[in-house]
C-alpha cells in the first residue's frame, strides 16, 4: 500500500538510501569477498559445539543479492546458493535497474490508510523490513531437539526456541524437549507466530536470525470473551485430558475451552497445539466450547465485528474480501469493512499465473482469502489466495533439493527478476522460480528476449519455500554438473576437494564444491598432532579431503595423508565387515587390554592386547598414540551385537607342525626379566620367543611364590614350565608343581572331562556367587558358592585368591551350553598323597639356593651340618619369654630356637653351651628348630661316638617299622605356619612332618594345634631326596579316611566295659574323657546321677581327674562323618556297681507314658519353647503357656530358664520318630496310654487330657475381635480360646477391651470345653478376677461386693422387672440386641430404647455400649428375653390408670385423635390415656371407603366406640360407623395427676414387622407405637440376629383375627403403589418429632436459625455447607462459605481458617477445572489468614486426597517462602519418606542452610525420628550421632535416641547406646535420669543379672562422684 503522503515517503527514502547503497556497494565489489568469507567463518565458528557441530546448509539468512531480486522475489530458502560467474578475475552479479524510489517502496511496508494515492506494488515481508511484533503465518519445517524451524512468507525461515513454543502454564507436567516438541508439533503443520527479535551480525552485514514465538498469550493478547463469537477459529493448547474431552488453554487466564474427544484424531498429548471452531460460549463459567474437523475449519469465515481492531487479527484467519485495485505485482483487497491487504504474485489463486494474470481479477470481485502476515506498527496486512492455504492445508512438496528436471516449462517471464517454471514432478507438477542471477553464468541484459513463455529448460532444484509450495531453481551449467550438491550426495570414503572457510581450535570448516560445508577435526588435520593448525590450513586454500561420515546434516572429513591416499577397502557399516579384510583405521582409545579403532561412519572395532604385536610386558600407550592411523586385519565380527575383533598383526607367523607348542606341553625357559606382576622368560622352542609367568604361577604356595619373585634374577633356568595358553605371539606359562606333575590329566577341551573325576586347576576369577577354575587354554569351570566350601558360611572372597592351585571334582558337564560345574569342597577334593607338603619343602630348597647365589650369602652348605635327627652344639644368646635363641660358632647368620615346650624342664642361662636335638631346618630363613627334651637327647646319646655313616644306618633301622599308608599316633612338637612337626613315640620318637592345610584350604581358617597334642596321621612318604630327607605324613582329620596295610590291633572295648578315663574338658552338658589308647568319649549330663535331676551335676568333677565309667554306646558311623565320633560313657553309680553284661548297646527306648513325671536339663531357650535333655537321645520341650499361669512370669519366660537348669514336668505327648516329649509343668488326669504319631496337631487331639472346666491357664492375647467379639487368647502352641465380651472384667465398665492389647499375657479360667461340628475343640475362657482368683474365706463378702456385677448364666435366673446390665451387640432399624452374659442375649425393641426420640440409632447406641435396663419378659422355652432401656417409672402414674384394661368396656364411646393413617385402618390415641386403639377400615363407615388417606389425616379429632377389649394382649378394637355412634354418648377418661401424654411413634415403618408389640406392663409406661401395631398382620421379617425366635408365638390366635388378616393382606398388595404418600407423611411426622426432641437441623430454614444464633461457629457453617452438598446444590454451598467468611468476626482467625479448609475441600471435589478453582480460593485465603497456616491447610488437603504431585509442588514453594520454618521442612521430609523417595539428604542439607541455628536441634531430631518410623533407621542413627557429637550433654536427645532404638528392639544396639550414655560426664541429676531409664529397660527385659549390673554401675558412679 502507498504511504499516506509523499513527505513521509521521501523521508523514508532518504533514511534508507545510505543503507541500501552500502549494501549494494558491498555486493558489487569483489575485492571484499575474501574478507566476507573470513567474517562468516568466524560467525560459523561460534555455532560449533565440540568436534561435530551442526552445519545448516547455506549458513544464515543473507542479503548478498542484488536489490531487484528482493524487489521481485524476496528472500528464498536459507539453503539458497548464490551462483557467481568470474569475469576478468571479478565476481559479476545482476545489477539493479530500479530507482531509489522503488527501493524505498519494497524496503518498507505501507499502511492501510484510506487517503492518499494507492501504492503501485504489494506489501512483502523481507529480511530488510521484518520487525519484532509482526504476526506471521508459517509452516513447521523441522522439529529439532531444542527448537522448531518455521518456513515463513517470502522464503524466510525463523527459529522457535522450545521455551517459546508454548506458554509456561503446565509446570512440571511437561518437560520441554525433543520428546515434547515432537509430540506437540509435526512437520507441515500450519502455525501462527510472532517475531520476538532479530539478531544482526555486526561482523557480516546482511546476516540475520529471526527468533519467533508461538505463545498464544502474545497472539491472543487483546482477546476476551466479548470479542469471541460462534464460528470463529481459535488456536489453543491441550491443557489436560479428561474422560470425554480435552481442556484447552488459549494463553489467557480469563477463559478456558473444552473440545470433545471425537474432535481430534491421532495421539493427543498435553501441550499439543490444536485449532478449533467456537461452537458456544458459556460466559458465566468462562468456558468456550469448541469443535474440530478439517472440513469445518477450512470453511469457517471470520464474521465482521463492530469496532474490530488490527490487534484482533490473527494470521491464518479466513476472511471474505473484495478486489480493490490491481497492482504491478499483485492485488489489493479490502476485508472486514475496515481493513485492506495485498496479495503478491506467488499467492494468487493460480500458482502458475501467466503474464495475463491481471485479466482474472476485476474491482469489487468477491474472493475468500486468509491473512498471511500483520504488521501492527505500519498496519500493513498480507493476504494469500493460494488454494491449499485457503483450505487450511500446507501446499504439498513433490521435489527434493538437487533434483534435475529436463523438460521444465517457462510459465512467466518477470522482466529483470527471473522465470516462473512448471517443473514436471510426480505425482503433480510443481511451480519453481529461477532468479535472474541463477539463469546463466554471465549477465543477462534482456531476459524476455532469451526466454519465452512455453519454452522448455533444464533446471536443478536449489531450495524450497514450503509455505507457498514453491521451489527455487538454477539453470547454470556449473550447478547442473556439480557432483555434491546436497548433504545426501555425500558418501563415506568419498575423496573431495574443499575450500577452507575458517580455522579454529577445534578444527577447520571447509566447503565442498556445491556449497556443502564440513568439519575437519583437529586430529584429522594431519598425521601427527599439530600445534598451530592455522599455519598449515590457510583460509581460502583448496585441499584434498576424504569424507569420514555423515549424520544429521553433519559432515566430517579427514586430511590424514594415509587415509586420503589409502587404496584399501573401507568399512562404513557393520555389513561391510568380512573376516580377513585388511583396511585402514585410526586409534581412538588405548587401554591396557587393547586398542579401540574407528572406521568410517562411526563404525568401531577392538584389537586385544595379544593382537597388537607388542613385546611381552610392553605398554600399548608407549607404542601407539590416539589418532594414529593403523593398518589392521579383521579377525571376526558380530554385526548383530556391533562387534569387530581386529589384529594389528597382518601376517601371523607360521611354524612347522613339528615345532608347534601345544597346550599342556612342557617347555623350559630362562628368565629374561622380572616385571612388577610377571616374569618374562625366553623359551627354548621354535615359533615362540617369549613367555610370561604371572607371580601367582611361580609356586603352589602363595607365600613362596611372592618370596621366589623377589629372589629371581635374569638368567635363572626353569627346567619345567607348563604351557597354559597362547595370546598372540606370547605364551602363558606356569611353574606350579601341581600343574606340571599332573599335566597329562589336565583337560584342554570339554570332551576330555568326565563327571566325578578330580583334576588340578587354578582359580582365574572370584565373584560373590562362586569361583571360576581355569584348566588349559580358555576351558573354565564354575564352582557355585554352595560347592566352593563345606561350610556354607565361608566367605569365598577371603577363602580363595586368584591364581590359587586347587583340586576340583567335576560335578556336571553341559555339552549344549559348554558349561562345567565343579566342586571345591575339601571332603571330595582332598589330596591323596603328600605332594602338597613335598612341593613346599622342595621349593624352600630352591629359594634357599637362589639366596646362596647372592654375594651376601656366607656358606651355601651350612644345612649339611644340621641334619634332622642329629645333635647340634650351640651357645645360648638370649632367653625370651617364648623360648631360647641359640647361636652357632661357625655360622654367624644361622640361629637356633628352642621353645619353652621343648626345654623339657631344663633350666638354661644366657651364655651357657647346650647340645640340642635338631627337629626342623628352615633353609630359606636360616633357622634351626631344636629340642632339649630327654626322650630325644637320650635317643641320640648312645650314638654320639658313632660315625656319620653308621648314624644314617641306625636311622634307617629306626624307620624299618614304618611302612607307607600306616596309621600312627603322633604328638605335635612344633606348629609352623604351613605344617606341623610331630614325633611318633611308638617308633622311637621318629620326627615327621604333616601339612596343616591343603591345596583348596590355603586361605581357610587353620585348625588350631597346640604343642603336646595327640594326633592320628598316615605315613605318605618315607625320607628320600625327593622329600628333602623328611618323613611326610597326612593328618587323618585333614586327609579323611586312610587305609593301612598293617592295621592296628582291634580294640577290645565293648558296650558294658568298665574303663578308667581321664576328664579332659568340662562342658555345660557333658564331660569329655579320654581312655585306652587314644580313645575319646563323653558322659552326658543325664548319666551322672541315678536320682532326679539336680543343680550343676558336674560340680564335683575337675579337669585331669580320673574316674571309672561304663561304656554305654559305641561311636556312631553317621556321626563319624560329621567329625563328632566318640564313645558314650556313664558314671551313674548303679551302672558302675552293676554287672557288665548289659548287651552290645544300651539302647534307650521311649517307654514313657502320658502323665508320667520326667526331668531334664535345659539346653536351649527360645522365645516360646524351652528345650530339655531328658537323656542322651531323648529330648523334651516345654511351651511358654505350659510353664506358668502368672502373666509376669510369662513375660519373663526366657529369663526364668537358663541353660543347665533342671526342670521336672509331666509328659503330654510323645513323638517316636523325633524322640521328643511334650511336657507340661502342672499335673493332669491320666489318659489311656497310646503311641502318638508324629504330627503337628497332636496337642489338639489330647486337649481334653489336660484342659478341663475350671482350670486356670496362662495365655497371650492373639487378636481383639471386632465389635463385641471379645478376645482370642492363645493357650497352647496351636490352641486358642475365646473370651466373651462379658467375661473381660468383673465390673460392668463402658469399654472392657480398653485394658487389653494384642500380645499381652493374661491369666484366664476355662469356662467350657466343647467339640465343634468340624472336629475342632472350642474353649471358652474368662478373664474375670472373681473366676480366676476365687476367695475362700470371704465368700459372703465377695458375693455381696459383686452382687450387682454378677453375670446371669441361666435364663431361669431372670424374671420380669429385674434390673440387668449388658452390652449392645447389634443395632437394626427395629431395635437392638444386648449381651447380658456369655449365653444370654436380650432384645430391645425400638420403642423401648429410650424415653426420648432417637434420631440416629447407631450413634446413640453404638455396638459395645454399656446399657442398663429392666426385664420386660422372659420365655425360657424359646430362650427369649425382652428388655426395656426406658428410665421413666410409674411412680407418678397409677398402674390401674395405665395398664388396667378393665375400665374400658365394650360399647363405651371414647374421644381421641388420629395418631396414624394406614392402608388398613386408623390408630386412635384415646384422650387422657396413653392407650392407642385400632379402628379397622371396615369399621370406619357404613359405606365403602376408596381412599382412606384422602378422608382422614393425622391429628384429627374423632369419636369411636369400643368394639372389643383384649385384656390379655392389651388390645382395643374401635368402630367409627355412624350406626354405632347414633344416640351414644362419649365416655370421657379423666386426666389425673401424673398421667403421661402419648408419645410420638418412633418406628420408621409399621407395615414391615412381624411382631405384634404388646403394651408395657408393670411400672414402665409404653410408647403409643405399641398400640398402633395392635392389628398389623404378621410378615416374615425378623430383627437382626434374632432369626431363631419363633415369631408365630406372638401372632393373634383368634379366628376373627385370622379372617381379618387374610383380607388385610389382599388389600395391602393392592395399595403398595401408595408408598410415596406414606413417605411424605413419614417426613412430616419425623420433622415434628425432631422439633419435639430438639434434634439437629434437617432443612435450610433450621440451619438458618442455627447460624444466626451462633454466627462465629465454623462448625455450624460447615454443617450447613455439607447439608447443601447432600442436596447436590454446590453453588449454594459456595455461597454459604462466602457468607461465613463475611459473617465470622475478624478476630476469630481459627474459625475463618476452618471455613477456608472446607472451601478447599469443596473446590477440590466440585471445582471445574479443579486445580484452578482451588488455587483461586487459596490465593484469596492468603489475604485474610496467616500464609503459613493457609499453606499447611492446603498441603493437608492434597495429602489426604493423595495428590502427591501437587503436594510436592506446593512443598517446593513453601520451602522457599517459609525457609525459616522448621515445620515446613519437616513436612517436606515426611512427604519424601512416605513416598519412598531417596532424595532426603539433599533436603536436609538445604534445610540446615536455611533454618536458624537455634532450630537445628529440633529439625535434626525430628527428621531422625521420621527416619526411624517411616524411612531408613541407619540414616536416623547418623543424624542422632551427628547432633550428639555436637551436643553430647543433651539428655533429652539421648532419651529420644534411646526410645527410637528401643522401638526397633535390637538389644545389642540398645545396650551399647546405654553404655555410651552412662559413660558421659554429666551432672548427677542427668546421670540419674539415664541410669533410671537404663534400669527400666532391663527390668522390661527381665534379665536379673543385667538388672544387677546396671545397679552396680550406678553405685560405682555414685561412689566415684562422692570421692
Amino acid at each position: 500500500m502507498a504511504p499516506h503522503s509523499e513527505k513521509p515517503q521521501k523521508k523514508n527514502k532518504n533514511n534508507d538510501k545510505p543503507k541500501i547503497a552500502k549494501a549494494s556497494k558491498k555486493i558489487s565489489k569483489p575485492k571484499k569477498e575474501q574478507n566476507d568469507a573470513v567474517v562468516k567463518s568466524k560467525s560459523l565458528a561460534l555455532q560449533l559445539e565440540d568436534e561435530v557441530p551442526d552445519f545448516p546448509r547455506g549458513g544464515e539468512f543473507s542479503l548478498k543479492r542484488s536489490s531487484n531480486d528482493h524487489e521481485k522475489f524476496g528472500d528464498e530458502d536459507r539453503t539458497k546458493k548464490v551462483w557467481k560467474t568470474k569475469k576478468k578475475g571479478k565476481n559479476v552479479v545482476g545489477k539493479s535497474d530500479k530507482s531509489d524510489d522503488f527501493e524505498s517502496e519494497w524496503g518498507s511496508l505501507s499502511g492501510d490508510g484510506i487517503t492518499g494515492k494507492l501504492p503501485r506494488r504489494v506489501n512483502r515481508i523481507t529480511l530488510k523490513n521484518i520487525a519484532p511484533g509482526m504476526k506471521l503465518w508459517g509452516v513447521v519445517g523441522e522439529v529439532n531437539n531444542k527448537d522448531l524451524v518455521i518456513s515463513l512468507p517470502g522464503g524466510l525461515r525463523g527459529i522457535v526456541n522450545a521455551s517459546d513454543a508454548l506458554d509456561p502454564i503446565f509446570g512440571k507436567k511437561t518437560e520441554v524437549g525433543e520428546s515434547f516438541l515432537s509430540g506437540a508439533f509435526c512437520v507441515g503443520q500450519l502455525v501462527s507466530c510472532i517475531v520476538l527479535r532479530l539478531d544482526d551480525d555486526k561482523k557480516e552485514k546482511g546476516t540475520r536470525k529471526i527468533w519467533l514465538s508461538l505463545r498464544l498469550s502474545l497472539l491472543h493478547k487483546n482477546f476476551n470473551l466479548d470479542v469471541i463469537q460462534e464460528g470463529m477459529v481459535l488456536a489453543a493448547y491441550v491443557k489436560s485430558i479428561e474422560d470425554h474431552g480435552y481442556i484447552l488453554h488459549f494463553g489467557l487466564p480469563s477463559f478456558t475451552g473444552f473440545l470433545p474427544k471425537e474432535g481430534l484424531a491421532g495421539e493427543v498429548r498435553i501441550g499439543k497445539h490444536v485449532q478449533g471452531l467456537v461452537k458456544s460460549i458459556d460466559k458465566v463459567r468462562k468456558v468456550v466450547y469448541m469443535s474440530s474437523g478439517s472440513d469445518t475449519l477450512s470453511k469457517s469465515v471470520t464474521k465482521d465485528l463492530k469496532g474490530m481492531s488490527i490487534d484482533l487479527l490473527v494470521p491464518g484467519m479466513m476472511v471474505n474480501a473484495r478486489v480493490k485495485s490491481i497492482l504491478e505485482n499483485g492485488v489489493m483487497l479490502s476485508f472486514l469493512t475496515y481493513f485492506t491487504g495485498t496479495v503478491d504474485l506467488f499467492h494468487l489463486q493460480n500458482t502458475y499465473s501467466a503474464a495475463n494474470w491481471t485479466d482474472k481479477y476485476v474491482e469489487s470481485q468477491k474472493i475468500i482469502a486468509r491473512i498471511l502476515f500483520i504488521d501492527p506498527s505500519s498496519r500493513a496486512v498480507g493476504l494469500t489466495l493460494n488454494p491449499h492455504l485457503v483450505q487450511n492445508r500446507a501446499p504439498p512438496s513433490h521435489v527434493k533439493i538437487g533434483d534435475i528436471y529436463d523438460n521444465s516449462k517457462v510459465v512467466r517471464v518477470d522482466k529483470g527478476s527471473g522465470l516462473l517454471l512448471e517443473v514436471p514432478s510426480i505425482p503433480e507438477s510443481t511451480p519453481a522460480f529461477v532468479s535472474i542471477s541463477d539463469i546463466a553464468e554471465g549477465e543477462i541484459k534482456k531476459l524476455e528476449k532469451k526466454y519465452k513463455e512455453g519454452n522448455h529448460v533444464r533446471v536443478r532444484i536449489l531450495g524450497l519455500r514450503h509455505l507457498e509450495g514453491l521451489a527455487t531453481g538454477v539453470l547454470k551449467a556449473s550447478a547442473l554438473e556439480e557432483a555434491v550438491f546436497t548433504h545426501s550426495d555425500v558418501k563415506p570414503g568419498m575423496v573431495v576437494k574443499a575450500k577452507i572457510l575458517s580455522v579454529d581450535s577445534f578444527g577447520a570448516i571447509v566447503q565442498i564444491p556445491g556449497g556443502v560445508k564440513a568439519l575437519c577435526p583437529l586430529r584429522h588435520m594431519s598425521e601427527l598432532e599439530i600445534a598451530k593448525p592455522g599455519k598449515k590450513f590457510q583460509v581460502g586454500a583448496e585441499l584434498v579431503f576424504r569424507v569420514l561420515g555423515f549424520k544429521s546434516k553433519r559432515v566430517t572429513v579427514t586430511h590424514k595423508k594415509t587415509l586420503v591416499k589409502s587404496k584399501l577397502g573401507i568399512i562404513s557399516s557393520f555389513a561391510d565387515v568380512t573376516d580377513g579384510l585388511i583396511t585402514h583405521g585410526w586409534i581412538t582409545k588405548i587401554e591396557d587390554h587393547g586398542c579401540f579403532v574407528r572406521f568410517y561412519n562411526g563404525v568401531q572395532g577392538f584389537a586385544p592386547r595379544s593382537e597388537l604385536g607388542l613385546e611381552p610386558g610392553a605398554d600399548p600407550g608407549a607404542v601407539y598414540n590416539v589418532g594414529q592411523v593403523v593398518k589392521c586385519r579383521v579377525i571376526s565380527s558380530i554385526p548383530a551385537s556391533r562387534r569387530i575383533n581386529l589384529s594389528f598383526i597382518i601376517k601371523p607367523t607360521r611354524v612347522s607342525e613339528d615345532d608347534v607348542v601345544t597346550l599342556g606341553s612342557i617347555v623350559s625357559g630362562i628368565v629374561d626379566r622380572v616385571t612388577s606382576n610377571a616374569v618374562v622368560v625366553s623359551i627354548n622352542s621354535s615359533g615362540f620367543s617369549r613367555g610370561t609367568i604371572s607371580m601367582e604361577h611361580l609356586a603352589d604356595h602363595h607365600g613362596q611364590a611372592t618370596f621366589l619373585k623377589t629372589v629371581l634374577k635374569p638368567g635363572f633356568n626353569f627346567d619345567q614350565l607348563l604351557v597354559l595358553d597362547f595370546r598372540g605371539n606370547n605364551i602363558i606359562l606356569s611353574a606350579k608343581s601341581s600343574l606340571i606333575k599332573y599335566a597329562q590329566q589336565i583337560p584342554a577341551d570339554i570332551i576330555q572331562m568326565h563327571p566325578n573325576s578330580v583334576v588340578h586347576g587354578y582359580i582365574c576369577n572370584i565373584i560373590e556367587t562362586g569361583c571360576f577354575v581355569r584348566f588349559l587354554g580358555q576351558l573354565t569351570g564354575f564352582s557355585p558358592r554352595n560347592k566352593a566350601a563345606d561350610d556354607q558360611k565361608t566367605n569365598i572372597l577371603e577363602a580363595y585368591y586368584i591364581g590359587q592351585s586347587v583340586r576340583c571334582n567335576v560335578s556336571n558337564i553341559s555339552s549344549e551350553t559348554g558349561r562345567v560345574t565343579v566342586s571345591l569342597k575339601q571332603t571330595s577334593c582332598s589330596s591323596a598323597d603328600a605332594s602338597f607338603i613335598q612341593d613346599y619343602f622342595l621349593m624352600d630348597e630352591k629359594i634357599a639356593k637362589l639366596q646362596y647365589t647372592s654375594p651376601s650369602a656366607s656358606d651355601s652348605k651350612w644345612d649339611e651340618n644340621f641334619n634332622i635327627g642329629t645333635v647340634a652344639k650351640g651357645r645360648v644368646e638370649d632367653v625370651k619369654d617364648v623360648g631360647i635363641v641359640v647361636c652357632f660358632e661357625k655360622y654367624n647368620d644361622v640361629f637356633g630356637f628352642i621353645t619353652n615346650y621343648q626345654l623339657g624342664g631344663t633350666v638354661v642361662e644366657k651364655g651357657s653351651v647346650v647340645e640340642a636335638f635338631v627337629l626342623d631346618v628352615a633353609r630359606a630363613e636360616r633357622l634351626v628348630d631344636l629340642t632339649l627334651k630327654p626322650e630325644f637327647i637320650n635317643r641320640s646319646g648312645e650314638r654320639s661316638s658313632i660315625t656319620h655313616t653308621k648314624k644314617k644306618k641306625r636311622q634307617r633301622e629306626a624307620l624299618n617299622d614304618l611302612v607307607l599308608h600306616q596309621t600312627v599316633n603322633a604328638v605335635v612338637e612344633i606348629v609352623k605356619e604351613s605344617y606341623l612337626v610331630v614325633s611318633i613315640p611308638e617308633n622311637n620318637y621318629t620326627i615327621g612332618y604333616a601339612p596343616s592345610s591343603d591345596y583348596n584350604t590355603q586361605g581357610f581358617p587353620r585348625k588350631q594345634f597346640v604343642t603336646g597334642q595327640s594326633v592320628v596321621a598316615t605315613v605318605m612318604a618315607l625320607p628320600s631326596p625327593e622329600t628333602s630327607g623328611r618323613l611326610l605324613l597326612l593328618l587323618n582329620e585333614v586327609n579323611g579316611t586312610s587305609s593301612s596295610k598293617r592295621t592296628k590291633k582291634k580294640s577290645s572295648y565293648q558296650v558294658g566295659s568298665l574303663v578308667e578315663a581321664e576328664i579332659t574338658e568340662i562342658k555345660t552338658f557333658e564331660l569329655k574323657l579320654k581312655f585306652g589308647f587314644g580313645l575319646h568319649g563323653r558322659v552326658h549330663i543325664t548319666e551322672v546321677h541315678d536320682a532326679n535331676v539336680m543343680e550343676n551335676p558336674f560340680s564335683g568333677y575337675k579337669i585331669g581327674q580320673t574316674v571309672k565309667a561304663r561304656i554305654v554306646a559305641k561311636p556312631n558311623e553317621a556321626d563319624s562323618k560329621r567329625n563328632t565320633s566318640g564313645w558314650e560313657l556313664s558314671v551313674r553309680p548303679e551302672l558302675i556297681t552293676g554287672s557288665s553284661d548289659i548287651g552290645d548297646n544300651i539302647s534307650e527306648k521311649l517307654d514313657f507314658k502320658t502323665g508320667q513325671q520326667v526331668a531334664g536339663y535345659v539346653y536351649k531357650v527360645e522365645s516360646e519353647w524351652v528345650w530339655l535333655a531328658v537323656s542322651r537321645n531323648v529330648r523334651a520341650h516345654l511351651h511358654i503357656f505350659d510353664s506358668s499361669t502368672e502373666p509376669n512370669e510369662l513375660r519373663d519366660f526366657q529369663n526364668r530358664y537358663h541353660v543347665g537348669k533342671p526342670i521336672s514336668g509331666h509328659v503330654l505327648s510323645i513323638n517316636l520318630e523325633k524322640k521328643l516329649l511334650r511336657l507340661v509343668l502342672r499335673p493332669f488326669s491320666a489318659i489311656p496310654v497310646r503311641t502318638i504319631e508324629p504330627q503337628i496337631n497332636v496337642v489338639n487331639k489330647d486337649l481334653t487330657a489336660y484342659i478341663h472346666k475350671g482350670d486356670i491357664l496362662g495365655g497371650r492375647i492373639s487378636k481383639k475381635l471386632l465389635g463385641v467379639g471379645g478376645l482370642l487368647v492363645q493357650i497352647g502352641p496351636y490352641t486358642f480360646g475365646k473370651v466373651h465380651f462379658t467375661e473381660l472384667t468383673d465390673k460392668w465398665v463402658p469399654d472392657p477391651l480398653s485394658g487389653y492389647d494384642e500380645g499381652q499375657f493374661v491369666k484366664c479360667v476355662v469356662l467350657e470345653v466343647s467339640d465343634t461340628v468340624r472336629g475342632t475343640v472350642h474353649v471358652d475362657l474368662s478373664l474375670r478376677s472373681s473366676n480366676v482368683i476365687p476367695l475362700q474365706g470371704s465368700a459372703d463378702v465377695h458375693s455381696n461386693a459383686h452382687a450387682k456385677d454378677k453375670r446371669v448364666e441361666k435364663i431361669e435366673d431372670l424374671h420380669p422387672d429385674m434390673v440387668v446390665k449388658g452390652y449392645v451387640k447389634v443395632v437394626s432399624p427395629k431395635g437392638c440386641f444386648v449381651l447380658l452374659s456369655r449365653k444370654i442375649e436380650a432384645r430391645v425393641l425400638l420403642s423401648n430404647l429410650s424415653d426420648q426420640y432417637v434420631t440416629d440409632l447407631e450413634k446413640e447406641f453404638p455396638v459395645g455400649k454399656l446399657v442398663i435396663g429392666r426385664v420386660v419378659s422372659v420365655e425360657p422355652l424359646s430362650n427369649r428375653v425382652e428388655v426395656t432401656l426406658k428410665t421413666s417409672t410409674v411412680s407418678s402414674t397409677s398402674k390401674s390408670e395405665i395398664s388396667d384394661m378393665g375400665k374400658f368396656q365394650v360399647g363405651d364411646v371414647i374421644s381421641g385423635r388420629i395418631k396414624r393413617v394406614e392402608s388398613f385402618g386408623l390408630f386412635v390415641a384415646i384422650d387422657n390415656t396413653n392407650t392407642v386403639g385400632l379402628c379397622h377400615i371396615s369399621e370406619l363407615s357404613d359405606n365403602h371407603i376408596e381412599n382412606i388417606e384422602a378422608k382422614y389425616g393425622a391429628g384429627e379429632k374423632v369419636n369411636a366406640i369400643i368394639l372389643k377389649v383384649d385384656e390379655e394382649r392389651h388390645r382395643i378394637s374401635l368402630g367409627m360407623k355412624n350406626s354405632y355412634l347414633r344416640g351414644e354418648t362419649v365416655v370421657q377418661t379423666p386426666l389425673e395427676e401424673g398421667s403421661i401424654e402419648p408419645i410420638a411413634d418412633g418406628m420408621k415403618s409399621t407395615s414391615s414387622t412381624n411382631m405384634i408389640v404388646e403394651c408395657e406392663t408393670d411400672q414402665f409406661p409404653i410408647l403409643s407405637q405399641a398400640e398402633e401395631r395392635a392389628y398389623i398382620p404378621p410378615l416374615d421379617v425378623a430383627l437382626d440376629d434374632f432369626d431363631q425366635y419363633d415369631v408365630n408365638n406372638t401372632n393373634i390366635n383368634s379366628k376373627e383375627l385370622k379372617n381379618e388378616e387374610g383380607a388385610l393382606l389382599e388389600k395391602l398388595k393392592r395399595r403398595e403403589k401408595k408408598k410415596a404418600k406414606e413417605e411424605r407423611e413419614k417426613q412430616i411426622r419425623d420433622a415434628e418429632e425432631r422439633l419435639l426432641e430438639e434434634d439437629v437441623p434437617r432443612t435450610a430454614d433450621e440451619f438458618e436459625k442455627l447460624v444466626r444464633s451462633s454466627p462465629n461457629s465454623s462448625f455450624n457453617w460447615i454443617k450447613y455447607m455439607d447439608f447443601m452438598i447432600s442436596l447436590a446444590d454446590v453453588e449454594k454451598a459456595r455461597s454459604i462459605a462466602e457468607r461465613a467468611l463475611r459473617t465470622i468476626n475478624i478476630r476469630e482467625e481459627n474459625e475463618k481458617l476452618n471455613i477456608w479448609k472446607a472451601y478447599f475441600n469443596l473446590e477440590n471435589k466440585y471445582g471445574n477445572p479443579r486445580e484452578e478453582a482451588v488455587m483461586k480460593v487459596f490465593q484469596r485465603a492468603l489475604q485474610y489468614n496467616d500464609p503459613k497456616k493457609v499453606h499447611i491447610a492446603l498441603l493437608g488437603m492434597y495429602e489426604r486426597t493423595e495428590q502427591h504431585s501437587l503436594a510436592d509442588e506446593l512443598l517446593n514453594k513453601m520451602t522457599k517462602k517459609f525457609k525459616h520454618s522448621c515445620k515446613v521442612w519437616l513436612r517436606r521430609v515426611q512427604s519424601l519418606l512416605l513416598q519412598k523417595q531417596d532424595a532426603v539428604q539433599p533436603v536436609v542439607n538445604r534445610a540446615l542452610l536455611s533454618l536458624p541455628r537455634r532450630k537445628h536441634i529440633k529439625f535434626i531430631s525430628q527428621t531422625a525420628i521420621l527416619e526411624f518410623k517411616t524411612g531408613v533407621p541407619d540414616r536416623g542413627r547418623s543424624l542422632f550421632e551427628g547432633i550428639l557429637r555436637e551436643y553430647p550433654k543433651r539428655t533429652d536427645l539421648w532419651s529420644v535416641y534411646l526410645d527410637q532404638e528401643i522401638h526397633l528392639k535390637d538389644e545389642d544396639l540398645i545396650r551399647a547406646l546405654f553404655e555410651r550414655a552412662i559413660s558421659l560426664s554429666l551432672p548427677p541429676k542427668k546421670m540419674k535420669f539415664l541410669f533410671k531409664k537404663y534400669l527400666d529397660y532391663e527390668k522390661s527385659q527381665g534379665d536379673e543379672d543385667r538388672i544387677e549390673a546396671v545397679k552396680r554401675k550406678a553405685m560405682e558412679y555414685v561412689e566415684s562422684t562422692m570421692a
